[in-house]
């Protein structure tokens, strides 16, 4: 998973923001059960890029609710 730019979370409508948001969670999730059960993670950064995109979406979702 490649990190989204501000620019294409911007360009998405809320919904599609909220169904985005609720896949990354959901696929953070299975990345930590993994690593909690001693698998090794296929691609090691990927908890981070997840923790990142999850924490961009969430903050342009707040910016706009001010708005």
């Amino acid at each position: 998973m490649a990190l989204l730019r501000t620019s294409e979370i911007r360009e998405m409508t809320a919904e599609e923001r909220s169904k985005t948001l609720a896949e990354l969670r959901g696929e953070l999730m299975h990345e930590r059960g993994t690593a909690a059960m001693g698998g090794a993670p296929a691609n090691p950064g990927k908890i981070r890029a997840l923790r990142t995109n999850i924490a961009r979406i969430q903050t342009i979702q707040k910016e706009e609710e001010k708005n």
